[in-house]
């Protein structure tokens, strides 16, 4: 079974104690580098691994006096460990190693829980998929009839997105899961190069190829991105259940479970809330790219205009995604959908979305296009607009075993087995 993950466990990776975590772990991968390195002793080494620890409160504490809070973590690490060893965490660090490092680890969690909500999504979107792959239904184009798909067929069409969603996250993390330990311009001044490599390689990630004070935004911008798109993915299924639930269609809807109530006023109403909902906040996520693209331009080798922005979209972006793809996930487990209205639907003005086969088939009994389109369009409107038969319309012009061809509804669906096919 696919594990759930819930908004809690996301939102933990984003709060202040688990950052100054995140930062404690960079610093003593630091340490046992420099260990490996034959540069730290091994009663030094040990001792920090044991006693460095941190306390949110005192750091605030300290962080009032010296305004700066790397400084402040310091401190409050220091203080645990003591004065003997003290000197050998921060080592040739600046504080942008530490925190463009722990931030990689950060992205890193949060990404791992994103990719398996996205499992658990196309997981769902293929069984339903599955279930309705001959559940025959109307193809719109412009929201008018078009011809006849499938309802698996639809639900396809979702499932390659998140595909090439999860593979853009993917790449996009192949850039953003590195670190820096790389001095205060990225110049390695006051530390070896090995270091930043044993660093990365415990910690899990990759060194930046080059950093400056900080790695550049780009990478960040590009994440942030593809959670944008992901998230337009995701208004694109959310707004087509909005627009199957209409009335004027109702061929699926959102699960209403006992007890729920759709309108102070009006006791019939049931609305696509969850579907609705999901539109807003990628309108969110969407926003938040414009935000991480501004912050790629920064002056000289850093400034830190990016940072009190990325405080806010990243922890917003990842648990916006972590929950629209749940609330989306959770939508399609309980979607209604209703085989029969689709069958209305196709046969809306007397099966009039079969004016193509109609077309054809007068081209091949000798028509020209243009006589054949002339005649099937007048039929058709003459249905539509006079809410008539376009079948029996065009009775006047196909005897019986060419209206019984051309008003086949199975030879829409032969070739959905090789669609499918190619998601096996």
């Amino acid at each position: 079974m696919i594990k759930r993950y819930s908004r809690d466990e996301i939102s933990k990776i984003w709060e202040l104690e688990n950052k100054f975590s995140y930062y404690l772990k960079v610093e003593l991968a630091v340490v046992e580098a420099y260990y490996k390195m034959g540069e730290i002793p091994g009663n030094a080494y040990n001792h920090i691994l044991n006693t460095a620890s941190f306390d949110v409160v005192r750091i605030d504490e300290i962080e009032k006096t010296v305004n700066h809070d790397v400084i402040a973590f310091l401190t409050c690490v220091n203080e645990y460990v003591g004065d003997e060893f003290s000197g050998y965490i921060h080592k040739g660090l600046t504080s942008s190693d530490v925190i463009d490092t722990a931030f990689a680890l950060q992205i890193k969690d949060a990404s791992e829980i994103i990719l398996k909500d996205l499992d658990n999504i196309l997981n769902t979107i293929k069984t339903l998929a599955v279930k309705h792959k001959n559940t025959m239904c109307i193809g719109r184009s412009h929201g008018i009839g078009a011809e006849v798909i499938t309802f698996g067929f639809k639900l396809l069409n979702w499932y390659d997105m998140f595909e090439r969603a999860k593979k853009r996250l993917e790449y996009a993390l192949l850039d953003i899961l590195r670190g820096q330990i790389s001095g205060p311009v990225g110049t390695y001044s006051n530390i070896d190069p090995k270091i930043e490599e044993l660093t990365c390689e415990i910690l899990g990630l990759k060194p930046a190829k080059i950093s400056t004070q900080i790695i550049a935004r780009d990478v960040h911008s590009a994440y942030i991105s593809a959670l944008s798109i992901l998230g337009s993915v995701i208004e694109n299924a959310a707004v087509e259940i909005r627009h199957l639930q209409r009335w004027e269609v109702a061929e699926v809807e959102e699960g209403f479970k006992k007890g729920q109530k759709g309108s102070s006023a009006m006791p019939h109403k049931k609305n696509p809330i969850a579907s609705e909902n999901l539109s807003g906040l990628a309108r969110v996520l969407r926003g938040n790219s414009v935000a991480a693209m501004e912050n790629i331009t920064l002056w000289h080798e850093r400034d830190i205009s990016h940072s009190s922005v990325e405080r806010i979209i990243f922890p917003d972006s990842t648990i916006l995604a972590d929950y629209m793809l749940n609330r989306l996930n959770n939508t399609i487990e309980n979607l209604v959908v209703k085989p029969d209205n689709m069958i209305k639907n196709i046969g809306k003005y007397g099966d009039i979305i079969f004016s193509q086969s109609c077309l054809l088939k007068l081209v091949e009994k000798g028509m020209t296009r243009e006589a054949a389109y002339e005649i099937t369009q007048k039929e058709a409107l003459d249905a539509f607009n006079n809410d008539g038969n376009f079948k029996e319309n065009m009775r006047r012009h196909l005897n019986d075993d060419e209206i019984q061809d051309c008003f086949n509804y199975q030879k829409y669906l032969k070739n959905i087995d090789k669609i499918f096919e190619r998601f096996e």
